[in-house]
């Protein structure tokens, strides 16, 4: 099993270098590391008193693991998950912040368990997901994986600026899904076909 901070390296290493997308509500990022997440940490790397993309430029591949270390895995507590699921919900809150959570919240919910959907890991939320996965550890991170994945479909549904990281280009499968579905088991791989079928109604 990898660590945390070879999960938070593999994050590092898929997220990229430096990009500013207008149609990223992130804004500039690199590494993952959002320029709003570094003004929100307080992040002046060239301690000019403000925190600009020149920050954001500055950062480095190390800096951006100790960030996700501390920000996105020990802070939301992603350590009281068990195994199974630990490295899809710390890749997703990196993405996605507390929706990762809820979206895992509402899976238990409609399992049975009874869970507040507040994107916080509590004892409630471990202890749900600790049982979820006695029977098979890794249904349940499939199951969150597919959830995850029609997440990502759900918001280029709804606004066609963000097909792009849903979709590539040639018309294949785009970053979003891909990550999604690096954390799933081959065999709930989207086909070519039905990936199209999917997106058939985007333009």
């Amino acid at each position: 099993m990898r660590t945390v901070r070879q999960i938070a390296n593999g994050i590092v290493a898929r997220e990229g270098g430096f990009v500013d997308d207008p149609d990223d509500p992130g804004g500039a990022t690199k590494y993952g590391v959002t320029i709003h997440a570094m003004r929100r940490l307080g992040l002046d790397l060239d301690r000019d008193g403000a925190v600009t993309q020149l920050d954001v430029r500055a950062l480095s591949k190390a800096q951006a693991v100790d960030i996700f270390l501390e920000h996105y895995f020990e802070k939301p507590r992603v350590g009281l998950l068990p195994g199974a699921v630990q490295a899809s919900v710390f890749d997703m809150y990196v993405n996605a912040g507390a929706q990762a959570v809820k979206i895992l919240q509402n899976l238990l919910r409609q399992m049975g368990y009874d869970v507040s959907v507040d994107g916080m890991i509590g004892p409630q939320t471990a202890h749900a997901t600790k049982d979820a996965t006695k029977p098979r550890p890794l249904a349940l991170r499939d199951a969150y994986g597919v959830a995850r994945r029609n997440y990502y479909f759900r918001l280029a549904d709804q606004r066609a600026t963000l097909r792009k990281y849903a979709r590539t280009r040639a018309g294949g499968k785009g970053g979003w899904i891909r990550r999604a579905e690096e954390f799933l088991s081959a065999k709930y791989h989207l086909s070519d076909d039905d990936f199209q079928k999917r997106i058939s109604g985007w333009v």
